[in-house]
C-alpha cells in the first residue's frame, strides 16, 4: 500500500491562518480543503488570480437572459390573456352584482308577502277555532233548549186543560229560569 501523503506544500503563516478559518467554516480538515480547491480549479479551468472571471460573467449573463426571456414568454402566454379575460370577468361580475341586488329585493318582497300570508293564516286558524267553539256552544244550547222545551211540553200536558193560574205561573217561571241559565 502506497502512502498518498508524499508531497507537501509550504506557504506563509498568513495563508495558513486563512486556510484554518476556511476549514473551520466548512467543517473539514485543511488537507481536504486544499485537495478540493485544486480539484475545483482543475475542473473549472479557472485562474485563481482572475477575480473577474469572464467565463463566470458570461454564464451569469446567459442565465439572467434566459430567465428574462422565460418571464417575457410567460407574460405573453399567460399574463396578458389573463388580464384581458379578467377585464371581461370584472364586467360580468358587476352585471351579476346588479342582478343579485334585484333578486335580493325581490326575495325581501316575497319574504314580506309570506310573513303577511303566514300571519293571515294564523288569524284564519284562530277564527276557525272560534267558529268551531261557537258551533259546539250552539249545539249545546240547542240541546239545552230542546230539554227545556220538552220539559215544558210534558209538564203542560200533565197539567191538563183546566189548569190553575198559579201552576201555569210556576211552570213559566221555571222555564224562564232554565233559559237564563243556558
Amino acid at each position: 500500500m502506497e502512502d498518498i501523503n508524499v508531497k507537501s506544500v509550504r506557504y506563509p503563516k498568513a495563508t495558513d491562518e486563512k486556510l484554518e478559518k476556511i476549514s473551520l467554516k466548512l467543517g473539514r480538515p485543511k488537507k481536504l480543503v486544499v485537495i478540493q480547491m485544486v480539484n475545483y480549479f482543475y475542473g473549472t479551468k479557472k485562474d485563481p488570480i482572475d477575480f473577474n472571471d469572464e467565463l463566470l460573467k458570461k454564464e451569469l449573463v446567459n442565465g439572467v437572459n434566459r430567465i428574462i426571456s422565460f418571464f417575457k414568454k410567460q407574460e405573453k402566454d399567460f399574463l396578458l390573456p389573463m388580464f384581458t379575460d379578467s377585464n371581461g370577468l370584472t364586467i360580468i361580475a358587476k352585471e351579476h352584482t346588479e342582478y343579485f341586488k334585484i333578486i335580493w329585493q325581490h326575495l325581501q318582497k316575497e319574504e314580506k308577502k309570506s310573513d303577511r300570508l303566514s300571519n293571515r293564516m294564523g288569524q284564519l286558524e284562530k277564527e276557525i277555532a272560534r267558529t268551531q267553539q261557537y258551533y259546539n256552544e250552539k249545539s249545546k244550547l240547542k240541546s239545552s233548549f230542546r230539554e227545556i222545551l220538552n220539559y215544558y211540553i210534558n209538564q203542560r200536558e200533565s197539567l191538563g186543560w183546566p189548569v190553575s193560574a198559579a201552576k201555569k205561573e210556576e211552570l213559566q217561571s221555571h222555564v224562564r229560569k232554565s233559559l237564563e241559565n243556558i
